[in-house]
């Protein structure tokens, strides 16, 4: 009799039963989301500080470039205010700092002697601001001193954005590269965390059932290579639930946690995204998100969809059979460490190979060999498909993939077979050798 539907069923319902389980599934999204508003409240009142710089220019030509903004003001002194006194005045007034150009013959020597004053750390992008308004003037400053007329170099610049277009006529961009590997990357990484949290999952429950001998009782109307695919499969169905309940639940209280604290998202802010916030102003990168727009809708999202279905579920049925074997070949998860390596290192490579290779040649050698390998080809066809593979490239890819999951399967189960009743000795390689051949 197949006795795999109960098995899987009793595996499901173990484990979205117990306390644990329950307890991380609505926890979970709740310190997620915690975190997340805590950073943006944080965020914000970083953002909302407003900070009072003085600026002592002897030189008298700097001072004009510093421009007040939404949350930093600048006071500019006159230039015969002693040092030390505008130290005085800037600490009386509590004031974030003070910005001191000194007198210079020549710009080679202001550019020496220029000195900023607080009693806290400024942090880099402060420093980096004022650095580039300075910089800006005293280049303009030194072409002038040259002879050169600066603005007849504006004139003479030439910027350039080669147009990108496929023989069919489709339009792309370099956005279009970046949107390309955020879709693969994004893929890759999600089946990477998943084998890792779930295949423990297997792994830790065939080890439980182990210790407890309840294994013993099972075992005795159940084939093995059954009650392992009953408890992947099971346990797979348990995660997806949980990660199905993560994803609603998250989206709730991030949306009942804007509509009512009233912190949005967007306080997350960096210094590094207001610079890109300033550049999307200008005509030609705004023309460039256009196009990234439009190469999102180009992307072939039914290919996507049914590829990461496909790659997602044979990526992590194998990688989990392998972690019921390893859960089978010991009798606790200190054992289980010198069997880890040889699960973790493909996926690891994998990761490497989609992030340093796929970017820079998705249809290179290197790129297109580890696509077919079976341990590697989850997460790098899974990044190179956005890229565009061929249709015969994927399949034949998947067919390696599931041939190579029915091998495991078998070679796993016999381990499993064996491992499952043997207590109170760490097995070796050479040990799990010998059981595969019995």
């Amino acid at each position: 009799m197949n006795h795999l539907p109960l098995i899987i069923k009793r595996e499901y319902l173990t484990k979205v039963k117990n306390k644990s389980f329950i307890i991380m599934t609505f926890v979970s999204p709740l310190i997620m989301v915690a975190l997340v508003a805590l950073v943006a409240y944080l965020s914000q009142i970083n953002n909302d500080k407003e900070r009072v710089i003085s600026i002592l220019d002897e030189t008298e030509e700097l001072s004009s470039v510093f421009e007040n903004t939404e949350h930093t003001t600048y006071n500019i002194l006159t230039s015969d205010t002693n040092l030390e006194t505008a130290k005085e005045l800037v600490k009386a007034k509590e004031d974030f700092g003070l910005l001191y150009i000194e007198k210079s013959p020549d710009t080679a020597s202001i550019v020496a002697n220029v000195r900023f004053f607080s009693d806290e750390s400024p942090s880099l992008s402060i420093m980096s601001g004022l650095e580039r308004k300075i910089e800006k003037k005293l280049t303009d400053t030194n072409l002038k001193n040259g002879g050169v007329d600066i603005q007849q170099i504006k004139a003479s610049e030439a910027n350039i954005t080669i147009a990108q277009e496929t023989f069919t006529g489709e339009k792309t961009s370099k956005i279009d590269s970046y949107l390309k590997l955020a879709f693969g990357g994004a893929a890759g990484y999600l089946l990477f965390m998943f084998i890792i949290i779930y295949g423990n999952m297997i792994m830790r429950s065939v080890i439980e059932e182990k210790t407890s001998r309840i294994i013993e009782v099972i075992i005795s109307s159940v084939k093995p290579i059954q009650l392992m695919m009953g408890k992947i499969i099971g346990t797979s169905l348990a995660g997806i639930t949980q990660f199905a309940i993560w994803v609603i639940l998250g989206s709730i209280l991030v949306f009942a946690l804007t509509a009512i604290l009233g912190i949005s998202m967007a306080d997350l802010q960096t210094p590094q995204q207001e610079i890109m916030n300033q550049a999307m102003q200008n005509p030609d990168i705004a023309n460039e998100v256009q196009l990234g727009m439009a190469s999102f809708f180009n992307l072939p999202l039914g290919n996507l969809i049914v590829a990461f279905m496909f790659f997602f579920i044979g990526g992590y049925l194998l990688y989990s059979s392998l972690y019921a074997a390893v859960g089978a070949a010991v009798d606790n998860e200190t054992d289980t460490q010198q069997f880890m390596m040889p699960i973790i290192m493909p996926l690891i490579l994998a990761v490497y190979v989609g992030i340093f290779t796929v970017i820079d040649d998705p249809h290179g050698t290197v790129s297109t060999v580890f696509s077919f390998i079976p341990f590697t080809s989850p997460v790098v066809m899974l990044m190179r498909i956005p890229f565009g593979v061929p249709i015969w490239q994927q399949v034949l890819s998947f067919v390696i993939l599931a041939g190579t999951f029915v091998f495991t399967v078998w070679f796993a189960a016999k381990i499993y077979r064996v491992g499952i009743l043997m207590y109170g000795k760490k097995p070796s390689y050479k040990e799990l050798y010998k059981w595969i051949k019995y």
